[in-house]
């Protein structure tokens, strides 16, 4: 894979120009994409930045943020050849830092549950997952140091965990969402890829303007982590628990303190009532598309809007009300832990027919914090798991999973 940080080393040491870092991504998308179908397409003769911080760092743009250099597609043959006339504000941001958008990549039709076309780096005929299917497997495939995607039940945690690259999903809109197509406003959060956890942490530092964000988590003291199987969402896979627990020891070697945790009732609920807040969101978000192109729309997501429009918005605000107690419920348990370590899927990646599940995924996004998902290395297809701090507290997220990762590899 290729790493950000190291890119960034050897372009500052002056061993690898800005144009040989960018000349890499492309030479790799045009070796190694074609069986996988991870990049939708990519611009040729990209304007590279002499300044700034990610200058020299070629990033991968999910298609369903605007981008007004490239066309943006939504993985739906409605907005086929469709070009915004503007950057998405997330675009925006990465050119003044000096990076550049150098491909778009594959998602699900408007990031719905509808599998895309892209294939699993480590093996064609399993899953990347969804709907950040070719920002993950992009990384994972060694394409682009950096890929953005986006999180509305765990579109970049649960294909970070099938491609065995890190990610993070940051707290709730500390990156901007202006210009990336809707699904659900109150869940819909701006996640990034990178090859360890230092890339990441590295890239949302940056990109948030929040220096704070990258920095060991030596100078936090011993962490106290709540070991958590959520239970309510239902069993894991054998060798996914055994991963979580491999994890766990390897945070105890490392000095932290591990301790069991059950969560109370108010998250089963919680959970229990992400799709219906999701879906009566989708419903408004999407209704043009639904109006208007409705025999256009993928099976899965058609029949997923077609079941919404019965929703009553009276069960739609009792759920935010769940929601929001279970958030204030939140703020004990991190009273008590400085970070959770949970699944970040059910298992390895199950066949291409299917996204996966996003159980793991769903309360966390809901309840709006930080979650960063780690490899566990160890045979056949990745295994992952998933580190969760409080809201605000990315670096927090991020230094537990450097330590993990720290000691896994030792």
């Amino acid at each position: 894979m290729l790493s950000l940080t190291d890119l960034l080393r050897r372009i500052e040491a002056g061993t690898l120009t800005r144009e040989g870092a960018i000349r890499r991504s492309q030479e790799a998308i045009a070796e190694r994409d074609g069986p996988l179908g991870a990049i939708v397409c990519s611009d040729p003769t990209p304007a590279i930045p002499t300044r700034g911080p990610l200058s020299g760092i070629a990033v991968g743009i999910k298609d369903i943020i605007d981008t007004a250099d490239l066309p943006t597609r939504m993985g739906s043959p409605i907005y086929a050849g469709w070009r915004p006339r503007a950057d998405a504000a997330i675009v925006a941001r990465l050119k003044a830092l000096g990076a550049v958008p150098l491909a778009k990549t594959a998602t699900t039709a408007f990031a719905g549950l509808d599998p895309a076309p892209t294939a699993n780096p480590h093996a064609a005929g399993h899953t990347p997952g969804g709907s950040s299917s070719g920002s993950a497997a992009a990384v994972a495939a060694g394409m682009l140091p950096l890929a953005l995607g986006t999180q509305t039940g765990g579109s970049v945690i649960r294909p970070a965990a099938f491609c065995g690259v890190c990610a993070i999903k940051p707290s709730f809109r500390l990156l901007p969402m202006v210009g990336i197509k809707t699904f659900s406003w109150a869940l819909d959060t701006l996640g990034l890829f990178g090859a360890g956890v230092a890339d990441i942490a590295h890239g949302l530092s940056v990109i948030a303007d929040r220096p704070e964000i990258d920095r060991p988590g030596g100078d936090r003291g011993a962490p106290r982590i709540g070991l958590c199987l959520q239970d309510f969402a239902g069993e894991a896979d054998g060798d996914a628990v055994a991963a979580l627990v491999r994890a766990a020891r390897a945070a105890e070697r490392a000095g932290a303190t591990i301790v069991d945790l059950t969560l109370p009732e108010p998250f089963a609920a919680a959970w229990a009532v992400h799709g219906l807040i999701q879906d009566v969101e989708a419903r408004q978000a999407l209704a043009w598309e639904y109006a208007a192109h409705r025999h256009l729309l993928p099976d899965v997501l058609g029949r997923q809007l077609d079941r919404a429009q019965a929703l009553r918005v009276a069960d739609y605000d009792d759920a935010r009300r769940t929601a929001r107690r279970a958030r204030r419920r939140l703020k004990d348990v991190f009273g008590e832990f400085d970070a959770i370590l949970t699944l970040s899927a059910v298992g390895r990646a199950p066949a291409s027919d299917t996204t996966g599940d996003a159980r793991f995924n769903r309360l966390w996004t809901l309840m709006g914090v930080p979650c960063v998902s780690l490899p566990v290395p160890g045979d056949g297809l990745p295994l992952a798991v998933q580190v969760v701090a409080r809201f605000g507290d990315d670096g927090g997220a991020l230094a537990v999973a450097r330590m993990i990762e720290a000691t896994l590899r030792a």
